[in-house]
């Protein structure tokens, strides 16, 4: 079987997990043997990534449906490169790249939908790809419903690379912390609706009773100024340890005794995945699609949202419940295991493109 050739485009500048999710599937199809590049506008954190790991990258601004430039240079780089797929993941570039794809007839044409957020055009999932790939059934659910066909869209579950034995986690001995401490830890980007300051209520009035209890936030964003004043305010910054981004989630997962991340808008939850890869029971709100990761009582504890009482209880529950701890973990990695692995995202999203690439071919 030839080697597909694919270009991603991506026209938000940011780094989460959308972004993160792309490129994992881009090293992914790169180890089996396809082609991948990249288009985004200069500045894009997914394209510095890219570059550094090799990929090649091709720049244009895509600032929505008025943007010629972007448009003709797109056109130009999928005739010159004789691109089989075009997977766009953001509005402006679904729009500028996706209509340059349709105009000079690239084979597939694939939108994918990271977020559990109302669209804006349906047009970027109708009429300019072929086909639709959400990240979780709740998406999936949610584009049927506004208007998408059933059959365009398909759901293709996020994956992650089984994380590398750590034989001992360096997080407590940066932070000062002995192994009597009890350290809950959330990783996520800062910015409004990831429950930054649900985590902060829920936590405040346990600490005076429980001096061994921590908790890590680990990742950056437009909020991590108000957050960090929000813990010195309330004089607990040597409890409450915010760490900026990092690049060993791993490490800083292996540290800790539980997860929590109190979103209040979530389209699946890649942290999520990688807490219960690392074994780390963890807490999660009830919304969109949490639940097809943590079945309550099973591998985690699920909590409304917006609801610091709540969360305050669960971690409770498992700050004093080792056993408990030990079940849900044991549940959690076993899950990441059987569902999640990089190479099932890999494997299902080349089924996916192939199947499309030859629908495009035989309607030729």
């Amino acid at each position: 079987m030839k080697a597909l050739k694919v270009l991603h485009s991506e026209s938000s500048r940011g780094w989460g997990g959308q972004e993160i999710r792309t490129l994992k599937e881009m090293l992914a199809l790169r180890e089996r043997g396809h082609i991948v590049e990249v288009v985004c506008p200069q500045d894009a954190g997914i394209g510095i990534r890219s570059a550094e790991l090799g990929f090649k990258v091709h720049h244009a601004r895509m600032r929505g449906v008025g943007d010629m430039r972007s448009l003709m240079s797109v056109q130009a780089l999928l005739r010159r490169r004789s691109f089989d797929v075009l997977n766009t993941h953001s509005g402006h570039d679904s729009l500028v790249a996706g209509a340059a794809a349709r105009l000079v007839g690239t084979p597939l044409v694939v939108r994918t939908r990271h977020l559990a957020l109302p669209i804006t055009s349906l047009a970027t999932y109708n009429w300019i790809p072929h086909r639709v790939i959400a990240v979780s059934q709740y998406v999936r659910r949610y584009l049927i419903s506004a208007g998408v066909p059933a059959d365009r869209v398909e759901t293709i579950y996020d994956g992650i690379v089984k994380p590398a034995n750590i034989a001992q986690s360096t997080l407590r001995a940066e932070l000062g912390l002995g192994s009597d401490a009890v350290i809950c830890c959330m990783v996520a980007i800062m910015r409004d609706k990831k429950g930054h300051e649900d985590l902060v209520s829920a936590a405040q009035p346990l600490m005076a009773g429980r001096p061994n209890l921590h908790i890590v936030m680990a990742g950056n964003g437009e909020l991590f100024d108000k957050i960090k004043g929000v813990v010195d305010g309330l004089g607990l910054g040597r409890r409450i340890h915010l760490l900026g981004f990092r690049t060993d989630v791993p490490n800083v997962l292996r540290g800790c005794d539980l997860f929590v991340l109190p979103t209040h808008q979530e389209a699946l939850g890649q942290s999520y995945i990688e807490a219960m890869a690392a074994g780390l029971p963890v807490i999660g709100t009830d919304v969109d699609g949490v639940p097809e990761l943590i079945k309550h009582d099973v591998n985690g504890l699920l909590v409304p949202p917006k609801n610091p009482d709540a969360l305050r209880a669960a971690i409770v529950q498992l700050i004093d419940n080792p056993e408990l701890r030990i079940r849900l973990g044991e549940a959690g990695r076993r899950i990441t295991e059987a569902k999640f692995g990089i190479d099932d995202m890999a494997d299902e999203t080349i089924d996916f493109y192939w199947r499309g690439v030859r629908r495009g071919e035989h309607h030729a």
